[in-house]
Formats: C-alpha cells, sequence, structure tokens
C-alpha cells in the first residue's frame, strides 16, 4: 500500500498501525518520531482574535479533537475532555478542530453558534476545507491526536470513551518532558469569549402543559422555562440555571442540557408519582416532575453513559446489555433527546439519540426496554432487531397512533410502530444524502431536521435545522413542500390553538374587517434564543436548491476480496478484558447494501476479509469496532472492582474502486 506523506507520518507516530497484530497488549516503543503536521484553517477561536501556529504552542502537550457539531459522539467527547481540562489547565492545551460533514456546518455563523451553544472552552480551529483533517489522516468523527511538546505526533485515537487512556499518555508526556526541561508550565491561549445574555439560550424543545402554559426546554441554560399559552411571558424557571444532575424542588433542582419534555395523562401520572417526564440528555437520565409537589426526582437512567457493547451498562450486572428490559435506574442510559407518551402502549417513547436507538420507558413500572434498533448508526427499515436509526431527535403521535421520528444525522424522517418497533423510512436516503428539495418523497432531501409535528390536517411539519425552514409533508400527495425560510437553526414546533394565535395576534383585524386569527405555528428557533410565530400559509413554496452528499476525501480501494483491519493498542496498565470470550467486536456494513458480496455483518474480532462488488464503481463502507479493556497488567488478573474501559468507533468511508488500489483498508481504534 502507498500511503501520502501525511499518511506516513501518521503511521509513523502510531507503530500499532504498522503491526501485523490487529491487537497489541502492551504499547510499543516509537521508533521514529515524526512532526505533526500544522494546523491551517479558515481562522482561530477562542484565542482574543489571534492567529496561532504548532509554534506557538509548542511546551504544552497538544490534544487535537476533530469533531463536528451535528455529531451526538463528538458531543460525548467534549464532555469527557472536560476534566482534562480542568486537571491539566497548565500544561495541556486542547484545539477543537472543526471539520464538517453537512454544508450548513461550513459556515462562519454556524460554528460560532456550535462553539458557544456547547459551551466549548479551549481553542477551536475553523476548518471548512478539512485541509488539516487530511493532514492528519482522520476518518471519522470524533478523531483525537495527541502531540508532545516538541511538536511530534505521538498518539491517535478514534472515536469515544478515551478519557483514562488520554489521561495517562498526557501524565506520561507531562513526566518525560518535565525532566527534559522541554515543558512550559503556565496559562494557555485559550481567551473565553463575552457570555451573551439572553432570555432563552439555545432552546430545544416546546410542550403545553395541563394548564394551557407551555414548557420551553431552555437547553442552554440548563432548565425549563414555563410561559403563558401564547409563549410570550414567563411564568416561572424550572433549575437552578447551571449544569448539575440534583433532585429536588422545582428552584434546586439541576439539569444538564435537557431536551424532550412529555406530559402524562393524569390517571398514568397518579399512578408514576409525578406529571412530567423530561430528557436531561447530557445528564443520560430522564427527570420526573410533579407539578403538585413541585419536585424533581430521577426516573431512568444511572447518570452515566452507556457505551455500546460494554459490560457494565446494567448495575450489578455482567455480560452484553442486549435487548434491555428492565428497571428504568438500573441501566445507563445515552443522550436522551426527545420523549413522546403514546396512548396505545401507556409508555412514554424516548428517541435514545446516543447510541441511535428508540427505546420505550413505563412509568407506572418504573422499567424500560430497548424497542427498536441495533446500536448501528444508519437508515434501515425494517423490524425492531433490525432497524437501523442515527441520532433520533423529534418525536410526534401520527392520527393513528404510530410515532413519527426525525433521524437527524440521515436527514430522514421515520415512522415507528410503538407496539412493534418495526419502522419505515418515509423521506431520507442515508447518514451522507441531504439537501434542500421540494417534490416527491423519494426525492425530497432535508439537513439534519431535529423537530416533527403533526398538523391539524395530518399532514406533519418539519424542523429542518440546517436548512433553517419549516418544511411540509402531505400523506394525500407524498409530497414535500416549504411553509417557512430564514429561520436559525429551528428545533422543534408547537401548533398553536385558536384562541392562543388571537390572542397572540392582539386581536388584530385584516383589511377585509376579518379577525387575523388564522392558524400559527410557534418555532423553537434555537439560533435566536426565541420562541418565533409562523402563520401557516395557504400556498407552501416550492424549493429545489439540489441533492447533496457529504464532501469528504475518498479513499481507493480494489474491487474483489478487501482485508478490513482495525488495530488497537491497549492503554499502559489496562489489559483485553477477556474474562467472556473475545473482548475485540467489528460490524462491516455498506451504501448500497450490494457494494459487499459477502463478508459483511457483525462479529468478534478487529479483522474481517470482505468481497467487494466489482460492478460498482463507488460506495460507502461502515465500520463499527469495539474493544473492552480493564485496569491491570497484561498477563495478570483483572482485580474483582477493576475499571473497565470500552473503546469504540462508527466509520463511514467513501470509496472509489480502482484496480490499482490496495486490497486493505487498516483504521485505527486506538494507536499510541
Amino acid at each position: 500500500m502507498t500511503n501520502s506523506p501525511q499518511e506516513t507520518a501518521a503511521s509513523a507516530g502510531d507503530p500499532s498501525a504498522a503491526s501485523s497484530s490487529t491487537v497489541s497488549k502492551s504499547a510499543v516503543p516509537h521508533v521514529v518520531k515524526v512532526r505533526a503536521p500544522e494546523l491551517i484553517g479558515r481562522r482561530w477561536m477562542n484565542s482574543g482574535g489571534k492567529e496561532l501556529s504548532l509554534a506557538d504552542l509548542r511546551g504544552k502537550v497538544i490534544l487535537l479533537d476533530f469533531w463536528t457539531f451535528c455529531c451526538i459522539n463528538c458531543l460525548h467527547v467534549l464532555d469527557e475532555l472536560r476534566p482534562l481540562e480542568e486537571k491539566y489547565a497548565q500544561e495541556l492545551v486542547i484545539v477543537g478542530v472543526h471539520s464538517p460533514k453537512f454544508e450548513f456546518e461550513r459556515t462562519v455563523e454556524a460554528v460560532d453558534q456550535a462553539v458557544e451553544r456547547y459551551q466549548v472552552e479551549h481553542l477551536v480551529l475553523d476548518d471548512p476545507d478539512l485541509v488539516t483533517w487530511q493532514a492528519y489522516t482522520a476518518r471519522a468523527w470524533p478523531t483525537l491526536a495527541v502531540i508532545d511538546p516538541e511538536g511530534y505526533l505521538v498518539a491517535t485515537l478514534s472515536g469515544e470513551g478515551h478519557g483514562a487512556g488520554l489521561g495517562e499518555i498526557i501524565e506520561g508526556l507531562i513526566e518525560e518532558h518535565s525532566a527534559k526541561g522541554t515543558l512550559h508550565s503556565g496559562d494557555g491561549p485559550y481567551v473565553p469569549p463575552p457570555a451573551p445574555e439572553t432570555e432563552l439560550f439555545y432552546p430545544g424543545k416546546v410542550t403545553a402543559l395541563p394548564s394551557g402554559n407551555l414548557l420551553v426546554a431552555d437547553s442552554g441554560h440548563h432548565s425549563l422555562v414555563e410561559y403563558d399559552s401564547s409563549g410570550q411571558t414567563i411564568i416561572r424557571r424550572i433549575g437552578t440555571g447551571e449544569r448539575g444532575a440534583d433532585d429536588g424542588d422545582l428552584t434546586s433542582a439541576s439539569f444538564s442540557e435537557p431536551g424532550g419534555i412529555t406530559v402524562l395523562p393524569d390517571d398514568v401520572a397518579a399512578k408514576a408519582g409525578y406529571h412530567l417526564v423530561v430528557a436531561d440528555t447530557v445528564n443520560h437520565t430522564l427527570r420526573g416532575i410533579n407539578l403538585e409537589t413541585e419536585t424533581v426526582t430521577t426516573i431512568a437512567g444511572t447518570g452515566a453513559q452507556h457505551m455500546v457493547g460494554a459490560i457494565d451498562n446494567v448495575v450489578g450486572t455482567y455480560g452484553e446489555l442486549g435487548r434491555y428490559d428492565g428497571p428504568a435506574l438500573d441501566v445507563k442510559l445515552s443522550s436522551p433527546w426527545d420523549v413522546l407518551f403514546v396512548p396505545s402502549t401507556a409508555e412514554v417513547v424516548v428517541a435514545m439519540a446516543g447510541n441511535h436507538t428508540i427505546w420505550s420507558f413505563d412509568p407506572e413500572a418504573g422499567s424500560i426496554r430497548l424497542l427498536s434498533g441495533t446500536m448501528n448508526e444508519g437508515l434501515a427499515d425494517g423490524d425492531s432487531e433490525n432497524a437501523w436509526f442515527a441520532q433520533t431527535s423529534g418525536l410526534d403521535l401520527s392520527s393513528d397512533g404510530d410515532v413519527f421520528i426525525a433521524d437527524s444525522e440521515t436527514s430522514a424522517i421515520r415512522r415507528l410502530d410503538p407496539n412493534t418497533g418495526s419502522v419505515s423510512t418515509l423521506i431520507g436516503e442515508g447518514l451522507f444524502d441531504f439537501g434542500f428539495r421540494d417534490g416527491p418523497a423519494a426525492e425530497a432531501r432535508l439537513q439534519h431536521p431535529l423537530g416533527v409535528r403533526r398538523l391539524p390536517d395530518g399532514s406533519i411539519a418539519i424542523a429542518d435545522t440546517y436548512n433553517g425552514a419549516i418544511r411540509r409533508y402531505d400523506f394525500t400527495t407524498n409530497e414535500v413542500s416549504t411553509l417557512a425560510r430564514g429561520l436559525r437553526e429551528p428545533s422543534d414546533i408547537f401548533v398553536l390553538e385558536a384562541a392562543s394565535a388571537a390572542s397572540a395576534a392582539s386581536a388584530a383585524e385584516s383589511t377585509d374587517g376579518t379577525e387575523a386569527a388564522e392558524a400559527e405555528l410557534l418555532i423553537v428557533e434555537s439560533a435566536s434564543h426565541a420562541l418565533t410565530r409562523v402563520k401557516l400559509p395557504k400556498d407552501a413554496q416550492r424549493v429545489d436548491e439540489g441533492a447533496l452528499t457529504s464532501n469528504r476525501p475518498s479513499t481507493e480501494i480494489a474491487s474483489g476480496p478487501v482485508s478490513v483491519t482495525v488495530s488497537f493498542t491497549v492503554p499502559a496498565g489496562q489489559k483485553l478484558d477477556d474474562r467472556w470470550g473475545d473482548p475485540t467486536y467489528l460490524q462491516v456494513s455498506s451504501t448500497p447494501p450490494e457494494l459487499i458480496v459477502s463478508g459483511d455483518g457483525g462479529a468478534e474480532g478487529l479483522k474481517r476479509d470482505i468481497v467487494i462488488n466489482p460492478e460498482l464503481a463507488s460506495g460507502v463502507l461502515h465500520v463499527t469496532a469495539r474493544a473492552a479493556a480493564c485496569d491491570g497488567e497484561p498477563g495478570g488478573e483483572i482485580p474483582l472492582h477493576a475499571a473497565c474501559h470500552l473503546y469504540q468507533q462508527d466509520w463511514g468511508i467513501p470509496v472509489d474502486l480502482v484496480a490499482s488500489a490496495p486490497a486493505e483498508l487498516t483504521l485505527d481504534l486506538r494507536g499510541a
């Protein structure tokens, strides 16, 4: 295989990448020291306006985080990095290299808003053309790279779950370069931007309370805000406004970027002991709110993040999570984004964005179950055990009791049977297909929708977030049209009742003397920090700005037999957790499915031989890898209460089939 200079540099900095062994049980000494490529992008952020280079950061341990703000795994890594930022504030400089997937994510305004929204407290390099991404041969979001104080690349890691391993790498570099005199302790170049003062701060979802008032998830302020029925006057705020996970009364309880809210029927609420269920997204929990006692309690989730394939996702048990169905407080959840009470099952459907699934929570029994999805990321219809989702983000009920789903990363709208978990797709093509196109549903394109709402006529309105639009899907014509444009990241939609609409219009009169109480939508316009009213037009627009695919460099591979290998170096002080068999796993699939003739599917191990269809010219390979390791020395026993760690990553790799290209594909889960 012939590598580019950048690929050679990355491989040289990662001896395990060239090793014939897929899994190295101990770190391999670096033989060749390779300079890290320069950091090149459109601009630097959080630097006080200063342009920076690697030379400006010399003397610090540098951690590059290649991320994009649409990616839930990248948001998980932001949270994993916060303790490292705090602990090593004098020695470590983190640089978030923003590398966009969607076209919207290339815009200056969108990146500014993302850094502000997710409270990124480190340097950010805006890399819209993926220049630095390519220099470091990144192939997936998130990818991490560690550079030592002398400017040499020492480690590359893909995916999430690397917090403990990164800590060990950083500790080792601090010790080594303190002894050499090449480490410079002290404040880094990060300059915090001024905090905006707004009533709402990147709100997420909205629902109506039994009183008729509206409750808004003020995600950026880590709280909930109750408005009057028109959405104009604040009644009260629920939560301290500071990031936290405390239960208690409405003023002392705390949340972390809460999302969806659903109201329980009176009889269910009486048995459950609370009236509202809230998706407390970054706390990985569901919270219950009792409006009579004015208290908040945790009702599902342990507070820790579920990691696909981890052995400790269920309290007090070992073994794979599988199709969990049990006590809701005994299982780890992963970024629940929206919730919806479904009358036919008397359960709350949960859009579990963090592991690409749909769950169902029983408030009366206090139990939760995995309803639909495999935890693989993608778009695949079918029954509950074969359906694939990608960051499920918005829910609403159809007139016949099914559940509409805004499946954001596939830019799709899906339809779920809450009784069986089977799913079908109404709009959308796949992980890397998006755009702004109206017309027949099969040809229509959205861009990262976060919300969906049934309209009075039975059609559905879609918060087409990255297109800044409200779209409409009509079941009778099977057509998609545009209701409104020019919005700033709409994330949810609420249909105002006629009385509220009339009140909001202040009883204004139209030119013909009739009352202007037309039907209105209340839009959660997240990036405007506001609730915005949009009147339903009599005639929707027809827009066609094209269908797009994610613009990433393709990898050339041969058709016919191809070997897929994922390298993984076990961190120092850890050993593979082989107590229950092979602790590694590899899942391989493709878009289109016929790209792989044989060898697809999931199995233990990190190497797979597949056969690529010679009749195709290109496609996307989807590779999911994970490995489990626990604290303990290689060759020794794992202590009974050892901390265990799961390393995982999903790759979506565009490939071009070229006869002279290599018949192998090597990816790094962890190289250090």
